[in-house]
């Protein structure tokens, strides 16, 4: 038994020294990313509404909770934490960023969609999603959700 954990200790050293060390190459420049680059809400939002949305219903959404949280990058970078409910599980969340106003305020609109004709237990879905709201220029930013204040931040 022993024999076997000393070859094993062994063989793993010697796998381990024939590993061939990966250096970045120091003639390389690091570029940081261009304004053009940052990543809009839009693009990273799964929740965006779809064009089949046309013929759904709109909903409510019960929200409980929503929180910032402001992530320690650069750029910075902001995410709203929501929790709440779905009228029914046949309920699909849709949530809308719009870009800063000219007083530093985005509305964040957060609301359901469904189809009218379907037939669904009538029951509460709870949700919680983390919503990637990006990053913003330079300058103090208050958070709305559906008309209510959620908090503030500094970019």
């Amino acid at each position: 038994m022993f024999r076997l954990v000393l070859l094993s200790m062994g063989m793993m050293f010697l796998i381990s020294a024939c590993a061939i060390p990966v250096e970045a190459d120091p003639d390389t420049a690091v570029v940081s990313p261009s304004d053009d680059a940052i990543e809009t809400p839009a693009a990273a939002n799964p929740f965006q509404p779809l064009e089949s949305d046309a013929v759904l219903q709109h909903g409510e959404v019960f929200i409980d909770s929503a929180d910032l949280l402001i992530l320690e990058s650069y750029p910075v970078q902001i995410n709203l934490v929501l929790q709440g409910n779905l009228p029914t599980p046949c309920h699909q969340l849709r949530i809308v960023a719009n870009q800063p106003d000219e007083n530093n305020r985005i509305l964040v609109e957060v609301y359901s969609v469904v189809d009218p004709e379907q037939v669904c237990i009538q029951m509460l879905e709870s949700f919680e999603v983390t919503y990637h709201l990006g990053s913003f220029p330079t300058g103090s930013y208050t958070i709305l959700v559906n008309g209510e204040e959620i908090g503030t931040f500094d970019s």
